[in-house]
């Protein structure tokens, strides 16, 4: 029975997959089939000769809310009502957990409980990597021989990636320091040295001093870019662990990006305590 039953449903599929296909589609079954066709295409050139990932690119994913599987739930401010709901999403993590340990797991616990007050980004501080990838604004990246220069739109974050280079950072930061190589059609970053005040998420996962993240983007097509990021973390994570996805390039004819001066934003959120109250 059971075997009849997925008999008659790869079937289904392989009639499906015929149909898409006849009309022009595409189907991507699963992650190796996308990875497939990565490694199948060969991106445009720069003038020296390296894949050429110029331009401007977003994530489309609820991976700033929770990198995790996660349901819908009611926002902070009551007032705005469904709009301001957080969004339920997929995961974009491998294997849909983050193997923390016991005591940081129970830290995990208590940001969720508090997000509000305690994510980095409501105080409009640097997103950090990886997180600057899939926070809803759209970022550029701009290539040369040397370097690679990101540019992204929230907080005006922007990092150098330094290519063939040994150099090391000479102080932690919130975006880190990333030196790049490229591994055929791959450009493989490894970003080191930063400080402990990001986030990965607004679930609460975080990360300590210790972090250690090694990105890697490769061109699927024309607009499609995979973005994979291998983290490690000794003094939080019992193991490195992996997250996923792909970022799409905005095609708009006057695509850009717009300023974002989040601090005046959250000038009264921050300060607001501190104005001078005149009596009546």
């Amino acid at each position: 029975m059971s075997l009849r039953f997925n008999s008659m449903i790869l079937r289904i599929a392989a009639a499906m997959i015929a149909t898409v296909a006849a009309a022009g589609g595409t189907v991507w079954l699963t992650q190796e089939s996308t990875a497939a066709q990565g490694r199948a295409y060969r991106a445009p050139r720069t003038p020296d000769g390296k894949p050429n990932l110029n331009g401007i690119w977003q994530a489309v994913n609820t991976a700033n809310w929770d990198l995790l599987d996660h349901s819908a739930r009611s926002g902070p401010v009551v007032a705005m009502g469904s709009i301001g709901a957080i969004p339920g999403g997929l995961g974009v993590v491998e294997g849909n957990e983050i193997p923390y340990k016991p005591e940081a797991a129970a830290k995990k616990k208590e940001n969720f409980d508090n997000w509000i007050t305690r994510d980095p980004l409501i105080k409009c501080y640097l997103p950090g990597v990886p997180r600057a990838t899939y926070v809803p604004f759209p970022f550029q990246i701009v290539q040369s021989p040397n370097n690679i220069f990101i540019a992204y739109e929230f907080a005006h974050a922007s990092r150098t990636i330094y290519m063939n280079s040994q150099e090391k950072s000479p102080l932690d930061t919130w975006m880190g320091w990333s030196r790049g190589h490229w591994e055929g059609e791959t450009l493989v970053v490894d970003v080191t040295s930063f400080n402990d005040q990001t986030w990965f998420d607004s679930a609460g996962d975080f990360h300590s001093d210790a972090l250690h993240v090694v990105e890697r983007y490769t061109a699927t097509g024309p607009d499609h870019l995979v973005y994979e990021a291998t983290i490690e973390d000794a003094n939080v994570f019992t193991r490195p662990w992996k997250i996923r996805m792909p970022l799409y390039r905005r095609i708009e004819p006057r695509a850009e990006l717009v300023e974002f001066r989040c601090v005046e934003f959250v000038e009264e959120l921050m300060y607001g305590h501190l104005r001078r109250r005149t009596g009546n």
